[in-house]
């Protein structure tokens, strides 16, 4: 009896590691790859990094060599405008500018652009009835940026329109705020020795001299 029992639990325990032999080779191969997915992650993060950190040191490089440029490229400008730039002079200056081009530097500001504190340094201001906006009519330095960054703002002089109240006076004919339309007078001014009690009234521009009714005082009878 005994070995009956004997050899029906010893079937019973194989059936049961042969059962769960599958449940834990299926946790360790799901686990096996969650690591792996962990990995691969991880080194894909790094690599984009990687990328990330080299393309913002080819940036920085490239942005602070075209700074050293930009005052070579102001003198050629300069000597562009009074004609100087010919023979040998030429040839190295077109090869300055085409080391910005390489770098992907690009200049802007002209005159007529609408001003952008953002991309521009205003040193000159004065007013226009010919201009709607504030607008950068004299350029003084070009400006210069590299994709959507800038690299160094254009100075330049801006043109502010009109004070809108002082052009519609103008147009309309009234005298703006302050000042005393001709031939009337304001409460407490005097005319003659004579001080005005009330509002605006008119004087008489044709009184003439001597009229009574501009004494200030009764004659005693």
């Amino acid at each position: 009896m005994s070995e009956q029992y004997s050899e029906t639990d010893a079937a019973a325990t194989a059936q049961q590691a042969d059962a769960g032999a599958p449940d834990d080779a299926t946790r360790e191969l799901a686990e096996r790859t969650e690591d792996l997915q962990r990995v691969t992650a991880e080194y894909a993060n790094y690599r984009r990094r990687v990328e990330r950190d080299r393309s913002l040191v080819v940036d920085q490089a490239a942005e602070r060599f075209a700074g050293q440029l930009f005052p070579i490229v102001d003198d050629i400008e300069r000597a562009r405008d009074h004609g100087d730039l010919t023979g040998a002079f030429k040839g190295v200056a077109d090869r300055v500018l085409g080391l910005l081009d390489g770098l992907g530097v690009t200049a802007f500001g002209q005159a007529g652009d609408p001003f952008d504190p953002a991309l521009h340094e205003a040193v000159l201001h004065d007013t226009s009835p010919d201009v709607s906006a504030p607008t950068a009519t004299t350029v003084l330095r070009p400006g210069f940026r590299r994709g959507d960054r800038v690299l160094r703002t254009a100075m330049v002089g801006v043109t502010d329109p009109e004070a809108p109240a002082a052009s519609a006076a103008a147009d309309s004919g009234q005298v703006p705020e302050g000042q005393v339309p001709e031939g009337q007078v304001f409460e407490g001014q005097a005319i003659d020795g004579q001080v005005i009690d009330g509002d605006v009234v008119d004087t008489p521009a044709d009184t003439p001299a001597g009229d009574p009714g501009r004494s200030t005082g009764s004659t005693a009878g």
